[in-house]
């Protein structure tokens, strides 16, 4: 069986409601729906789209294998006819998208898929797998850089990632996100993000002494040569055997790292032993479980720390572990026509928008700031003039008018009826591209605790269409 064939990792669900479709007769009608997310991890002012890559190796290679359909038939719950159905599988789906790096905001949709109703519904758990992992990673190591200031930031979390591609593709996630590169070694082989590291705590403890450990390091690797120092005792021991080495091999690069203890404390003396050993170029490197607020914290005590590595709370975004996103039936197509369908709950956050949709984000023409995103439906033009309305989508009374703006449509085409029509960015361009659109972010949107709130609004068609929806829904329950 091929182990990378990946049609069948999904919920076991998509397979009934696909093998229902068949069998009564929907299969192949036209569906639309959206993928998106409902909260921001960490309670931070947005997130990073990430996983798009993924999401097209997935959709390009989609097909039901002989040992796939003899595993369904075993199920002993599907007809012949629908197993015969899926033998002939082509992916057909229009598919758009927001690229990989931009800032993304609750509510709006950042995958859009149309196409046959069994191919557009079975895709869903898949598309969120790769969506929600990535962007989550991505969104989570972009709060650690920034907490860093400019500050180079390797994600160190290999060991401690959910599995195998949690461990690969966290690293380019953690690359989109800022990071400058990764320990996990497979992600340079295959992705070229920069694998990073020198040595644990066993080197150092098996050679006699500290410093015929640190001695022989800077022998074999005198341009990569940062020597960790918390073994034994960072300043009684660790800092003056590495000035030692230092002094004596000269090594091109140098640097130290600290792994525990009172990081503020520690990088403030080992800057001052270095310093008055003349040893003003060499580096301090800090690692073990960091995150956003703690790096944030140590610098604001003035530690000395030229980067960062960042391990478990990066590569498992700990502090709060779910993205969120959702994939929810939009509409469907009756003669051409879009017929627009909406998920109603009792939780006002879990009602859906309807309809066949574009997002668009606002630019302030004078500052080129982004200050909001506006969902329209598809057949509508977009966004301008000098006093273009846009709605609240929570049914008050709330609207703005805006003058002054540029637009930009957010999705891009990825497939055109199955066929590939997108290229794909290699992980440097995404990673400069996200850093460039997080530039025109306001500084509170950017904000750790209690961020401006960047407003996803509807168009007048939309909100009037969601309205209705809604009150034709009341009035049949009443």
């Amino acid at each position: 069986m091929d182990k990378n064939n990946m049609t069948l990792l999904t919920d076991f669900y998509e397979i009934t409601m696909s093998g229902g479709y068949f069998e009564t007769g929907l299969a192949d009608e036209v569906a639309y729906f959206d993928l998106f997310f409902r909260r921001v991890p960490d309670g931070g002012g947005f997130a990073v789209m990430a996983g798009l890559e993924q999401v097209i190796e997935y959709l390009s290679g989609l097909k039901f294998t002989e040992e796939d359909i003899a595993f369904l038939k075993g199920k002993g719950v599907f007809s012949e006819a629908f197993l015969e159905y899926l033998k002939n599988f082509k992916f057909s789906c229009d598919v758009w998208a927001v690229p990989e790096g931009t800032p993304i905001f609750p509510g709006e949709p950042i995958v859009t898929v149309r196409g046959p109703l069994q191919q557009a519904q079975y895709i869903e758990t898949m598309l969120l797998l790769l969506v929600n992992h990535q962007s989550l990673i991505a969104t989570k190591a972009n709060r650690i850089v920034r907490a860093a200031q400019g500050r180079p930031v390797m994600e160190f979390g290999t060991r401690r990632a959910h599995g195998v591609s949690a461990a690969e593709l966290g690293a380019r996630a953690a690359y989109i996100g800022g990071c400058i590169g990764t320990a996990c070694t497979t992600a340079e082989r295959d992705m070229g993000i920069a694998a990073l590291g020198t040595m644990a705590h066993s080197w150092v403890q098996v050679f006699p002494t500290e410093y015929e450990a640190f001695q022989a390091y800077a022998k074999l690797y005198p341009n990569n040569c940062t020597l960790l120092v918390d073994t034994y005792s960072v300043l009684k021991s660790g800092v003056p055997n590495a000035i030692r080495v230092f002094k004596e091999m000269k090594p091109p690069k140098m640097g130290i790292r600290i792994d525990s203890g009172d990081v503020a404390y520690l990088t403030k003396k080992s800057r001052e032993m270095l310093d008055d050993a003349g040893l003003q170029d060499c580096k301090i490197v800090v690692s073990n479980s960091l995150d956003e607020w703690l790096i944030r914290d140590i610098l604001q005590q003035g530690a000395f720390i030229d980067s960062f590595g960042v391990g478990e709370r990066l590569i498992t975004a700990a502090s709060d572990p779910v993205l969120g996103g959702v994939y929810k039936m939009a509409g469907v197509e009756k003669d051409g026509a879009v017929i627009p369908k909406m998920k109603i709950s009792e939780n006002v956050e879990k009602i859906t928008n309807p309809g066949y949709k574009k997002v668009y984000r606002l630019y302030d023409k004078d500052n080129g700031r982004m200050f909001a995103d506006v969902i329209t439906l598809a057949d509508e033009e977009a966004p301008s003039g000098d006093d273009y309305v846009i709605f609240d989508p929570s049914f008050t009374w709330k609207r703005k008018k805006l003058s002054n703006f540029v637009a930009k449509e957010l999705q891009v085409r990825i497939f055109d009826k199955g066929r590939l029509v997108y290229e794909n960015p290699d992980a440097d361009k995404i990673r400069a591209y996200c850093a460039e659109q997080i530039g025109t972010l306001w500084e509170e949107t950017l904000r750790f605790e209690n961020p401006q709130t960047y407003y996803i609004d509807l168009s007048q068609k939309l909100w009037e269409l969601r309205t209705r929806l809604i009150e034709g829904y009341q009035e049949a329950e009443a």
